[in-house]
């Protein structure tokens, strides 16, 4: 497997040699100096990474480099920049920041410092050339939009592949947001109903004295108003598939109704004596426990069985920890395009932000955040302020050489990588590190990183490894 490309631009051919020596092993690096076509040689590289020392605000050719800076964004650049600058150029690094560098490292260099931040330059840029190229139709098409990468996401992804062969019934599961509806329409269109229609009906949201009329129909004069025939969902999906979203919401009388069709393929419309064959397949979605209703009594669990021939449950998205950053870029492709936006990316604090939160309303309302950000961001990469996370900052890079110090940023940026590795696992994140449990708990309590009940999971403590102004 090719290494990831690191094209370094620097002047100072020593300096470019240690950063060389310092990551050679892991990336493949083109060191080359300052040129008035600088930007066209970075274009042809096409690099996950570029480091750019811009130097200080008085040198002659500074213009010159933050123009490259910014052509590079504008002519659609989708590798990660960082820049380098003098420790005393704070003006510039937010500059520098504002024409779309992912990160700025103040001279002199702490090689192993640069070495990580590099490494996780190098995985955003691959997470979102990833989602870039998903987002452009390569993965789309299989499952209807869905995507992940994550062991979780594979497994409703092969179930969808088993399911599409036949005409089970399948009953979907999962928290309100998780993608029941749209995993539903991946069964439909992969499965031997593609060309029929799929009707879905909310059964939570249509009152109960209508659901029985949407759903299957009335005759004339079974009411009045009922002044002609009206076909229900039901019979539109004949040939298709009928999705029944938020099923456990049914009222027990519409559940011996269903039972029934589900059993013989056939029902009446209401005001009707005419049994009704149908050819439909049902797909049923809910967020309630069905089996803590059937012990209730408010759900039959006759139908349970009848409606759950294949059970799909779909994993809350805090279970697909690193499918967030691959749906995210995703979403903010899709909304900065329809806002008519130019935007790169998120910050690595907003990588961190979305890492760290929880995710209560799942998939949807990680678009929704996204799609607000993309209207709020005034810079070239999202933040956490623009998404509405709660963000803890972390401590800024003082230029100290202090060992102690140092050896505090390094460790704090090792442990926060094992448990991201890990996926929040602390017993996993301390073999990742090669120390105990009981070590590593040490640690997060020496660092300040447990102040929540579950320490694993701060991840928003994320130290800088560098300078950073946004």
């Amino acid at each position: 497997m090719a290494k990831p490309k690191v094209c370094v631009l620097e002047d100072d051919q020593s300096l470019a040699a240690a950063v060389r020596a310092s990551i050679e092993s892991e990336f493949e690096v083109v060191v080359s100096e300052w040129t008035q076509t600088a930007a066209v040689q970075i274009h042809a590289q096409a690099p996950m990474v570029t480091l750019l020392d811009v130097g200080s605000s008085n040198d002659p050719g500074i213009e010159h480099r933050m123009r490259v800076l910014q052509e590079l964004r504008q002519t659609g650049h989708v590798g990660k920049i960082i820049t380098c600058t003098e420790q005393t150029e704070r003006p510039l690094a937010v500059r520098a920041v504002q024409y779309g560098a992912y990160d700025v490292v103040s001279k002199p260099l702490d090689l192993t410092l640069l070495a990580h931040l590099i490494r996780r330059a190098a995985g955003v840029a691959d997470l979102e050339r990833e989602a870039e190229g998903m987002a452009a139709g390569r993965g789309h098409e299989e499952f209807s939009g869905m995507l992940g990468t994550s062991s979780n996401i594979h497994r409703i992804f092969d179930a969808i592949r088993k399911v599409s062969t036949n005409d089970a019934p399948i009953l979907i599961t999962g928290e309100s947001g998780t993608g029941k509806e749209l995993t539903a329409r991946a069964i439909h269109e992969r499965g031997l109903r593609k060309q029929g229609p799929f009707i879905p009906i909310n059964c939570g949201a249509i009152p109960e004295s209508l659901l029985e009329t949407e759903l299957f129909g009335y005759e004339r004069g079974a009411f009045t108003g009922a002044v002609g025939q009206k076909k229900g969902k039901v019979e539109f999906a004949q040939g298709g598939t009928l999705f029944l979203d938020e099923v456990g919401e049914l009222p027990n009388a519409l559940q011996v109704k269903l039972l029934r069709f589900l059993q013989d393929h056939t029902f009446e419309r209401v005001g009707g004596h005419q049994p009704v064959d149908m050819n439909v397949r049902i797909i049923a979605a809910t967020n309630v426990n069905l089996k803590e209703a059937i012990e209730k009594g408010t759900f039959r669990e006759d139908l349970y069985y009848r409606l759950g021939v294949v059970h799909i449950n779909l994993p809350p998205l805090r279970e697909r920890d690193e499918d967030v950053s691959l749906m995210a870029m995703a979403f903010l492709r899709q909304a900065a395009s329809h806002y008519h936006k130019q935007l790169y990316g998120f910050t690595r604090e907003a990588l961190a932000a979305m890492h760290a939160y929880p995710w209560p309303g799942n998939v949807r309302e990680l678009s929704n955040r996204v799609g607000r950000a993309v209207v709020m961001a005034e810079g070239t990469h999202i933040t956490p302020t623009d998404l509405d996370i709660p963000y803890q900052a972390a401590r800024p890079d003082d230029g100290s050489i202090s060992l102690k110090v140092n050896q505090q940023r390094i460790e704090t940026d090792l442990i926060m990588k094992a448990f991201t590795l890990s996926q929040g696992n602390l017993s996993r994140a301390a073999q990742e590190l090669g120390i105990s449990r009981s070590t590593l708990y040490r640690r997060l309590r020496q660092y300040g990183m447990d102040r929540t009940p579950d320490a694993p999971r701060v991840l928003g403590v994320f130290p800088r490894a560098s300078m950073t102004e946004h």
